[in-house]
């Protein structure tokens, strides 16, 4: 299997944009000055814009600029962790 790449990511997100489900599993706190957890569920996508190269228009998900997104294959979608937080965007 090959490593997902932000093309991957985004290709997922165009063939199942009327079915994903996101999750925010981490987000950058500004006052304490670092990533910390947060209890989310699983919740529908409700709009996506890929012309936004950060967020794709998902709220929730954060992108950063060059090769700094790490994103692995998890059953079913995928998860994204970086500078900014870890989110998991997955179809049900």
């Amino acid at each position: 299997m090959r490593k997902p790449t932000l093309a991957t990511l985004k290709s997922f997100i165009k063939r199942n944009d009327k079915n994903l489900y996101i999750k925010v599993k981490s987000s950058f706190d500004g006052m304490v000055d670092c990533v910390m957890p947060v209890e989310d569920e699983f919740r529908k996508v409700e709009s996506i814009n890929m012309e936004n190269k950060y967020t794709l228009g998902i709220q929730g998900a954060w992108l950063v600029g060059g090769s700094r997104n790490y994103i692995k294959a998890i059953e079913d979608g995928y998860e994204v962790y970086n500078c900014c937080g870890t989110w998991q965007i997955i179809t049900k």
